[in-house]
């Protein structure tokens, strides 16, 4: 049930405590599943198949129910994101102008395919479908810095920028 993800999972004994309170919030409330979710998602980021076990166990659901509902809506994610989140865009703009190529260009330099975490957890790549930066095309985001008008030639010197 669980996705590959290079970045095992962390975490601390003050998450799963906090995971606790929420579940505990929650338990006994009709449809408790969801906030519980949302509220784990703030927690650790994202929800690796170890903190669904922990909300399934706390609220009497079956890991299924807790994975099928996590899997259902987009809000949530079940790999983590990086240090710095990378989002190309490809909308009907940007594809038409070589977006797909910054794709590749970002998704070679990581090694890493998009949807998923550098193992150091540094960077993390995701498409989109439009940033509202059409005139830029084609463009990426790297956290909230936007990056126009790109070539795939560009995208190793701009990613290495952010590199601590």
């Amino acid at each position: 049930m669980s996705e590959k993800t290079a970045v095992p999972f962390q975490g601390t004994p003050e998450q799963e405590a906090q995971l606790k309170e929420v579940i505990a919030k929650h338990r006994n409330q009709p449809g408790g599943l969801m906030p519980t979710l949302q509220e784990a998602q703030g927690i650790y980021g994202y929800l690796p198949i170890e903190v669904q076990t922990i909300i399934a166990d706390g609220l009497g659901k079956s890991l299924s129910e807790v994975y099928g509902v996590a899997t259902f809506y987009s809000q949530f994610s079940l790999t983590p994101k990086g240090k710095h989140r990378i989002s190309v865009c490809l909308g009907t703009a940007c594809y038409v102008k070589g977006s797909d190529k910054i794709l590749e260009a970002v998704e070679a330099k990581l090694g890493i395919k998009s949807g998923e975490c550098t193992a150091d957890g540094l960077f993390s790549i995701d498409s989109c479908r439009c940033v509202g930066a059409c005139g830029l095309a084609p463009v990426m985001m790297v956290d909230e810095d936007v990056y126009g008008k790109l070539t795939a030639e560009q995208v190793g010197k701009i990613l290495d920028s952010y590199k601590d």
